[in-house]
């Protein structure tokens, strides 16, 4: 089996002193595992930050056996954030994720889109509020859709809207870019931000992962401590 695509690096491992076994999350094949051979090499090598968009030559000679892949850098978008390391461990974090919770040989267009968009949108001023809704989006995507006009109530506090729930006798706030995404009139601080992260890792963790058997990502905790 051959082909050629386009596909977004999210891991690699160490395979022998030369080559790693690497995850590429391909445009028309989804998540493929394959080795890198030569990956030591000057030119392979600076090729392979977590994040790049790589240009992809994959062969395999049966299905059931792992396949090999000849890569040829098509965007360095990783380089752009060594200087920034909240973005930085952003992407490893935001890549642990679809390394984890995505099915391997399954294509998933709507997957890569939103890869393509996240590298778009940590590159703005409020990329963390556009981040966590690339999140909702991205579990959306996976089948784990959170509906929040759902089930939040509201309260008028100070003259502005407060939207929460009831969990266990205890007020949980659900920051209002949650509930309306197009609400660009909100004022919106570090503090809404990590009430945000701490609703989505609660979700994340007891819907998600717990069920399916997935321990919660150190690289996740890495970039929330570091936003802390």
């Amino acid at each position: 089996m051959k082909w050629i695509d386009t596909g977004f690096l999210i891991s690699k491992n160490q395979y022998n002193e030369n080559s790693v076994i690497a995850e590429i999350f391909t445009k028309n094949y989804g998540k493929i595992t394959g080795i890198i051979f030569g990956a030591t090499s000057k030119k392979i090598k600076s090729y392979l930050e977590i994040g790049n968009l790589l240009h992809v030559n994959f062969s395999s000679k049966t299905p059931d056996k792992i396949g090999s892949f000849k890569i040829e850098i098509f965007k360095a978008n990783t380089a752009f954030f060594f200087e920034d390391k909240t973005k930085l461990l952003c992407i490893i974090s935001a890549l642990k994720l679809i390394k984890i919770l995505t099915v391997e040989n399954q294509i998933n267009k709507n997957i890569y889109n939103l890869i393509n968009n996240f590298f778009e949108i940590i590159k703005l001023d409020n990329w963390l509020k556009k981040y966590l809704l690339w999140e909702l989006d991205l579990f959306k995507v996976l089948g784990y859709n959170i509906n929040f006009k759902a089930f939040v109530q509201k309260e008028q506090m100070n003259g502005s809207v407060n939207y929460f729930v009831i969990s266990k006798k205890k007020k949980i706030n659900i920051p209002s870019f949650f509930v309306d995404q197009f609400d660009t009139n909100s004022k919106i601080n570090k503090n809404n931000l990590l009430d945000a992260i701490k609703i989505l890792n609660d979700f994340l963790e007891k819907s998600i992962l717990i069920p399916n058997d997935i321990n919660f990502p150190q690289e996740r905790t890495n970039f929330i401590n570091n936003l802390s």
